[in-house]
Order: C-alpha cells, then sequence, then structure tokens
C-alpha cells in the first residue's frame, strides 16, 4: 500500500539535549540514543556515565492499564508480528485501529483491532488517520528531471509545532559500559526496532525535518547536480560552520572524501592512578599526516617527516568517542568498541591486545570518508591539553541524536539510482557479507590451528636438538614425549669409553676427526635450539597479530545490518511512493516528496556499500600482505640459521674445531629435565559479536558452573558444594 506522511506528534513533554546544560532525560533501558517522533522513547533514556556500575534495568513486562483518553482512529503502516506472551498484537499494513493509550511506555501504544482485541503495538506502525484530510496531497504523476530542489516544504509548512529533536535508541549504546548481558548476546541488544526506525531514516522518510532552530523545513536535502556535487571550488565556497555535518554523495554512489587519509597510531601504554577512579591505563594516541601524495613520490628524494600530534586517551575516553559517533553519525556503519574488562586489565599481555584493538578501531574510523571530519574524532585526536579534553567530554555526550538531520544534510546527484539495481544490489550485498563474515570464522579457526603447529613444531626441533646433543654427549635424556626412556644411572665411570679426555665422542684419546665431528654437531644442536625459539616466537608474536586482525574482517554483515534494514526498508517506501491506489476510502497518489527522501537515504546506504567494498579490499590485502612479510621473515631467519649450522662442516672452520678440547653447551644441563612443555599460546581477545565457541571466557565460566554443580569430573560424585557441606 502507499504511505501518507504521518503528522508530527507533539514532543512538548521531552526534554531536548543541549550542548549548554544537562538536560538529557533519564533511563533504565540500556541503549543508545537515535530519533523517531514518539515522545515516549525520551522518558526511558539514561544519563551517560563512565561509572563501572549499570544500573539494572526496570520491569519490562508490566501490563499497561487503560486510561480514560479519547479513543484515536489509526491505521497500521506496516506488518507486526507481536507476540502473544507479551500481549502484542499482529496487525497488518492498512488494518483499521482505534488507539486506547498512545503513551503506554517504551514507545509503545495500547490499541484495539477491528476483531475486539487488545494489546501492544510499536507507535511507529501506525498514523493516525484523523489528520489526513489536512495533509496535502502531491501532484499525480512524477516531475521532470532537474537540479533544483524536487522536494516540495508544502506537506511540512501545515505543522503548527516545529519538531523536536530528541534521543532515542540507536540499538548498541547508551550507557558507555558493556553488560554481561550485552556479552551473552555477543554484543547485541534486545531492541526490536529495525536500523530503519533508530537510524532516524523512518521519520525522515515519512516526515522530512523541520530545522528546530528556524522551525522551518529543511531544504539542505534537496538533490543537486553531479558537476555541483564533485566540484571542490563550489563546495569549498560553502564552507562554514556546521561543514562538519554536510556529507556529500558523488556518483556511484560513493562518499565525498572532505579530508585526506591519515595514520592512527595506539602506543606506549602506562599505568595511572585517580584518587577518584582508581587505576587505569593511558594510551599514547599519535595522528600522523603526510603532506606528499602518490604523485609526487620521487624514491630518489628523502620522505618528508610526516606532521605528527599526540594525546593522551584511556579506555573511557574512547567510550566518549564511541557513544558521540553513533548518536552524531546513525546512517554510516561503525565498527564496535572493544568490551571493557574488569579482570586482568593490568597484564601486560591484555594491556598489549587492548592496544591493539584500540588502534584497529580508531584506524577504522578515520579510514571511513565521513567519520574521520566529524567534529568528535576532530576533538578527539586535536585536543591536546587534558583539561580542555574534560571540558569537552561532557559537551560531546551532550549533543542532540542526528536523527533525521543527519539525512537532511545529505547532498547527492540528481536521479543517478535505478529501483531495480537498488532492489538487487542490497541482496547480493547480503548474501556477500554473509558469506564472507562464515568464511572468515573458519579462517580464523584454522589459523589458530596453524599456530598451534608452529607451537608443535618448536617442541620438535627442540626434542630433536636435545636427542643430538645427547647422542654426541652420553648424556641420556631423562624421558621424550615419544616414551623413550633412557637409563639414568650411568656414573663418570660407567662412560669411560664414550667420550675422550677432550670431550670428543670416540674411545680413542687425542682423535682430531671425533673432536671437529663432535663439535660441528654440538653447533648443529645449539642452531636447532634457536630455530625452536624462531618457530615458538613466531606463532606467539607474529601469528597472533595476523590472528587478531581477523577480527576486523569477521563480521561484516553484523556491522552492516543496520544498513541493510534501513536499505531495504527505503526501497519499500520508494516502491509506495511511485505507486497510485487507495487504502479505504482514501485515494493515494504518487508522493514525489517521499520519493527524493528516499532516494537521499539510498544514495546513503549504497554509498556505505562502496565504503564496505574499499575498506575490505584494503583489510584482506593488508592482512594477507603481513601474513606472506612475517611467514617470508620466519624462513629467512630459520634458513639463516640452518646455513650458519651447515657451514660448520665446511673447511676452513670443520678444520678450525680441533684447535681446541671441546666446551659444554649450555644446553647440557636441560638434558635431565628437558623443557618440551611450554605455556599455552597466547589467543586473541573475543570480537564482540563472536559466538560461544570462540569466546574462552564462557568454557571456563561454563566449567566453574559445572564443578559446583558436580558435573564437570566424570568419575567424582557429588558437588563441590556438596563434598564442601559434608566436609
Amino acid at each position: 500500500m502507499a504511505t501518507l506522511p504521518r503528522p508530527i506528534k507533539s514532543t512538548s513533554d521531552s526534554s531536548i539535549v543541549e550542548s549548554g546544560n544537562d538536560t538529557r532525560p533519564r533511563s533504565d533501558t540500556p541503549f543508545d540514543a537515535g530519533i523517531i517522533s514518539s515522545s515516549a522513547w525520551t522518558e526511558h533514556l539514561e544519563c551517560y556515565s563512565l561509572s563501572d556500575d549499570e544500573p539494572e534495568p526496570a520491569d519490562e513486562h508490566h501490563e499497561p492499564q487503560p486510561v480514560e483518553e479519547p479513543v484515536k482512529a489509526a491505521r497500521a503502516l506496516y506488518n507486526f508480528e507481536g507476540k502473544a506472551e507479551f500481549k502484542e498484537l499482529a496487525v497488518g499494513a492498512g488494518d483499521e485501529l482505534n488507539i486506547l493509550k498512545e503513551e503506554a511506555g517504551d514507545g509503545w501504544s495500547l490499541v484495539r483491532v477491528s476483531s475486539g482485541e487488545i494489546g501492544l503495538l510499536p507507535q511507529t506502525y501506525y498514523t493516525c488517520t484523523t489528520s489526513f484530510l489536512s495533509a496535502p496531497l502531491a501532484a499525480h504523476g512524477r516531475n521532470e528531471p532537474s537540479t533544483s530542489t524536487i522536494t516540495p516544504k508544502a506537506s511540512l509548512q501545515h505543522q503548527s509545532k516545529p519538531l523536536s529533536i530528541v534521543p532515542q535508541d540507536t540499538g548498541e549504546w547508551t550507557n558507555p559500559l558493556p553488560s554481561f548481558r550485552q556479552s551473552l548476546l555477543r554484543g547485541k541488544t534486545l531492541n526490536r526496532f529495525s536500523g530503519f526506525v533508530t537510524s532516524g531514516a523512518e521519520e525522515w522518510v515519512l516526515e522530512g525535518y523541520v530545522d528546530p532552530v528556524t522551525s522551518s523545513p529543511s531544504s539542505s536535502h534537496q538533490r543537486i547536480s553531479t558537476e555541483d556535487s564533485i566540484n571542490d571550488d563550489n563546495r569549498l565556497s560553502r564552507l562554514g560552520l556546521g561543514e562538519a555535518d554536510r556529507h556529500y554523495v558523488d556518483a556511484g554512489p560513493a562518499w565525498q572524501s572532505k579530508v585526506p587519509k591519515f595514520r592512527v597510531l595506539v602506543h606506549s601504554p602506562s599505568k595511572r592512578t585517580s584518587g577518584l577512579s582508581g587505576a587505569y591505563t593511558m594510551y599514547s594516541v599519535t595522528s600522523l599526516f603526510s603532506s606528499a601524495t602518490d604523485e609526487s613520490y620521487d624514491p630518489y628524494i628523502p620522505p618528508i617527516s610526516p606532521a605528527r600530534i599526540t594525546v593522551q586517551r584511556r579506555f573511557s575516553h574512547f567510550i566518549v568517542l564511541h557513544t558521540s559517533l553513533t548518536r552524531r553519525l546513525p546512517g554510516i556503519a561503525l565498527p564496535p568498541l572493544p568490551e571493557k574488562q574488569y579482570a586482568g586489565r593490568f597484564s601486560a599481555d591484555f594491556v598489549e591486545a587492548r592496544r591493539g584493538e584500540l588502534e584497529r578501531y580508531i584506524g577504522c574510523i578515520v579510514r571511513h570518508p565521513v567519520a574521520r571530519y566529524a567534529e568528535v574524532v576532530t576533538s578527539f585526536l586535536g585536543c591536546e591539553n587534558d583539561a580542555d579534553w574534560k571540558r569537552i567530554m561532557p559537551q560531546l555526550l551532550s549533543m542532540p541524536a542526528a536523527g533525521p538531520s543527519f539525512f537532511a544534510h545529505v547532498f547527492h546527484p540528481a536521479f543517478n539510482l535505478d529501483l531495480d539495481d537498488a532492489t538487487e544490489v542490497i541482496d547480493r550485498f547480503s548474501r556477500h557479507t554473509l558469506a564472507v563474515g562464515k568464511s572468515t570464522q573458519s579462517l580464523r579457526n584454522v589459523f589458530g590451528h596453524i599456530r598451534e603447529a608452529r607451537l608443535e613444531m618448536s617442541k620438535a626441533e627442540r626434542l630433536l636438538s636435545y636427542s643430538l646433543l645427547s647422542l654426541v654427549t652420553s648424556i641420556p635424556l631423562s624421558s621424550t614425549p615419544l616414551g623413550i626412556n633412557e637409563d639414568p644411572g650411568d656414573t663418570p665411570q660407567q662412560r669411560n669409553g664414550l667420550l675422550n679426555e677432550e670431550g670428543a665422542w670416540c674411545w680413542r684419546e687425542g682423535c682430531q676427526d671425533c673432536l671437529k665431528l663432535t663439535k660441528a654437531m654440538q653447533k648443529t644442536s645449539d642452531g636447532l635450539q634457536i630455530v625452536a625459539d624462531l618457530y615458538d616466537d613466531h606463532a606467539r608474536r607474529t601469528q597472533l597479530a595476523t590472528h587478531d586482525a581477523f577480527k576486523s574482517v569477521a563480521h561484516p554483515y553484523q556491522l552492516y545490518e543496520g544498513i541493510v534494514e534501513t536499505h531495504q526498508s527505503t526501497v519499500s517506501r520508494y516502491k509506495d511512493a511511485l505507486k497510485l491506489g487507495k487504502v479505504g476510502t482514501f485515494t493515494i497518489f504518487s508522493n514525489d516528496e517521499m520519493a527524493a527522501r528516499c532516494e537521499t537515504v539510498l544514495n546513503t546506504t549504497m554509498a556505505e556499500m562502496d565504503t564496505y567494498h574499499d575498506q575490505k579490499v584494503e583489510n584482506f590485502s593488508t592482512i594477507t600482505r603481513e601474513h606472506l612479510d612475517g611467514e617470508i621473515h620466519f624462513y629467512e631467519q630459520v634458513l639463516h640459521k640452518l646455513k650458519a649450522a651447515r657451514r660448520t662442516f665446511d673447511a676452513p672452520r670443520f678444520d678450525e674445531l680441533s684447535r681446541s678440547p671441546r666446551q659444554p653447551s649450555r644446553y647440557e644441563r636441560d638434558l635431565e629435565a628437558p623443557k618440551l612443555n611450554p605455556p599455552p599460546l597466547p589467543q586473541p581477545c573475543p570480537h564482540v559479536y563472536d559466538s560461544a565457541s570462540m569466546r574462552p571466557v564462557n568454557t571456563v565460566i561454563h566449567k566453574g558452573i559445572g564443578a559446583l554443580l558436580g558435573k564437570s569430573q566424570p568419575g567424582r560424585k557429588g558437588s563441590l558444594l556438596g563434598r564442601i557441606w559434608a566436609e
């Protein structure tokens, strides 16, 4: 069915977040803030806090009681399959409704359908039909192509009250600290609304955007010519206040980059202590800006040292960055922030792992053509004064969510979309990202086995070294993993005839040939110990970095799921806006206003798909290249050590070995207790979207609970609590 623009509901009872004062609404719901027209959402948003204490959610399953208020006639906009156990209704698009209680809490309304059944329905899934007659209908037919604005403002000018921009749920963050509940849900929340709703795209498509300052409809969503979009002179002439909130789409569609790419390093972590927050880790964040371009590169001219800015940031500051970005850029896909750790967060391994995660996170942000010039990013990376940064942080958190204003400030070429192409591309994109995620998960598992195989190879090389040294020194190995148990009872008198006085592996005294052979084989044994160390170090450091890097490409569909939902819903609204037909007694004409706004959203989502394409090529190229470089460097080191051992058997080095007696190897002391059981390999920290099988902490918790319940140790009867009670 064709969908009419919905009337804008009054939000006089909602508070608006302004940068100058902290008037944000409070809530116990651990969700982020976004935009919809219902003011019920604003009554259940919590204030941002950097405290480690997460408030418990209120009872979400209370049954709302009907109150005495006028019954409003309404019509369902979309299909909704409610859950009977939560007293939710199942309605179809176009069904006639009676609104018994509009504000039932948390964005729900108490509704009666034509069959007489009463239940809950989301406020954004219906529109009141009493305002249909006052809504202006667009002219029949489509406008001719033009570079001027094709989104008339008439449908918005009839509103007597300006639209208030109020915080609302974006489905990922409100409390900056992720909870245990979010960990169990793999970084997801229980928000049932799609990204089309939570990003503000739905409100933009249905109602447009009214500037809260001027109380007039915004015309900044207008389509512009391709030449104007890509003309730097034309764009730079409009630079000024608020330019960071203006986003341009070139032909493609693809985001137009305002700021050249730069690199950000997170390094030099140090432990600090504060009287208020206790101990924490501080990281140095350095931005590197290169003035040279690829065209000006000359291999004979020394490279110019890039300009750099270094600031000090802690993990809670990254939370401020992420929270502000999700509110100000609801139309783009942002990487998830690493989860907060409460135990072992000052261990050297964890600090290094966290440093790498934060570097990948901020690196992904600054690689995005839109996110890297956001005001919050420039403040985060450029504010070197700690006092100024502490003053800026509350202002960043108190900025109102962008919602539909984000799409209102997207400029794109005129008539650059085809509906059939837009419908087909989202299906291919969804299938591709799902396949990439599944294959990458398998690749991560295989790479973990490869690292374990390298560790086993290290143990094998070390065992070979011990065995070779035991052979030429006649010192038996105490035990070996192959089940070969040597007799350790030999005494120096019993070893007479195994080694001569010069330590050569011979029963003859003064045998020069055996002395040279013994010393050359001992050097070979020492070289194999170094090779074993190289295998161990390669698996623990170089391959760990590659294993960890796979997280950045492991879950593309989960990352872009909101973009996919927004695109699919917008395509559906776009088709409705172009249709002719009837809904009940009302005639619906083609709606050019809504079609224009749909094209703006589709330009945004397709530009995000283009960004993923570019980043996928860059990410996998970088990971593969760094893996090959690491393997080449590793094998070159192994080859160097093996060649050095091989040269020992060639003249003149082999002949020089007979000039002095053999000195004991430093590894001989290990023959009585071979070091063949290295500590386990360090594993990458789990990704926010990882399943339970890839999150080792879940296994530990499961074993701990099993021990308490008596299920973790077969053969032992009774639980741990039961045995303690019995004792």
